[in-house]
């Protein structure tokens, strides 16, 4: 790939970047508001170590917008593109073609172009999984118990599916919204594995919970000092447990160092983050993409 080198006025070079030429392709994130993104350091560095002429850019789109602005993206001839809040179910009457995995989350998170259209899928389910995948543990006899009912738990719901656990079991705070939720899968293959539980379950189902999983926002910064679970129920969980949170910001979270004071394996939300990007670049490229260069440059904004 090319290179500019830039140099100050006496001649010392500074610095190298990619040129942008008129046979770069795009790629971008939408959402509103989008200046929190992670998302362009973590894709360009990738595309950079490849050697690829394409760019991920940052493209702020207010609700209003929405359908204007996908039908611009496929003008100006954008390849693909991430989504982000509060777009990811908005998004799904302007695309052609969902995949199966998108339309059990309910959600859709990345988009390429296709012949016939725009096709979106959803690529969190597998993000999550990443990190799971390589652990020597029979799934199906773990019964992983999941912090929350929101958007995130669904594809959390969808990905314990995946992995081949005999019963998932969500855990809420708001009875109106769990019954819901439980409902919500009912026209699926996953209702029978699926159970719904109020707060006040949860010390009972610790002890023989091997998977405890938070997708609530519950300790993301600027509240990094809360946790959706404290000491006393964390020591309930057996030794070979995992403690996951889906947050990445801070890193570790509260719940996850309490989990470590107790000799529990901890996962992170940055690997989830890391792994659903890497996915959705491969889609776009058609090509495997480098993981690891992808995780050091989200580690760097940190």
């Amino acid at each position: 790939m090319a290179t500019l080198e830039i140099k100050l006025w006496w001649g010392k070079p500074t610095f190298f970047m990619t040129i942008i030429n008129g046979k770069t392709k795009l790629l971008g994130v939408i959402g509103d508001p989008i200046g929190h993104t992670l998302s362009p350091p973590m894709h360009n560095a990738a595309i950079d170590a490849l050697g690829l002429n394409y760019v991920y850019l940052p493209l702020p789109i207010a609700t209003e917008n929405l359908a204007t602005a996908i039908a611009g993206l496929s003008a100006i001839d954008l390849e693909g593109f991430s989504v982000t809040i509060p777009h990811k179910l908005a998004i799904i009457p302007l695309l052609s073609q969902i995949t199966e995995k998108a339309r059990l989350v309910g959600a859709v998170n990345t988009v390429w172009r296709t012949e016939t259209g725009w096709q979106g899928t959803n690529t969190d389910v597998d993000g999550f999984l990443a990190p799971l995948k390589s652990l020597d543990k029979d799934w199906s006899q773990v019964n992983p118990v999941i912090l929350g009912n929101g958007g995130a738990a669904r594809a959390v719901v969808v990905a314990c599916a995946q992995l081949g656990c005999g019963e998932i079991h969500v855990v809420g705070r708001n009875q109106k919204k769990l019954d819901p939720f439980k409902e919500s899968w009912a026209n699926t293959s996953l209702y029978d594995l699926l159970e719904v539980h109020s707060w006040d379950e949860l010390e009972g189902m610790l002890p023989t919970t091997e998977l405890l999983i938070n997708s609530t926002p519950i300790g993301m910064s600027p509240q990094g000092e809360q946790s959706p679970v404290e000491l006393e129920l964390l020591d309930l969980l057996p030794p070979s447990a995992i403690a996951y949170d889906l947050i990445y910001n801070p890193r570790p979270t509260k719940f996850l160092r309490l989990a470590q004071t107790r000799g529990i394996r901890i996962i992170d939300g940055l690997e989830m983050l890391v792994n659903q990007g890497a996915i959705a670049l491969e889609i776009w490229l058609g090509q495997p993409v480098p993981v690891s260069v992808m995780r050091e440059a989200l580690l760097k904004q940190f």
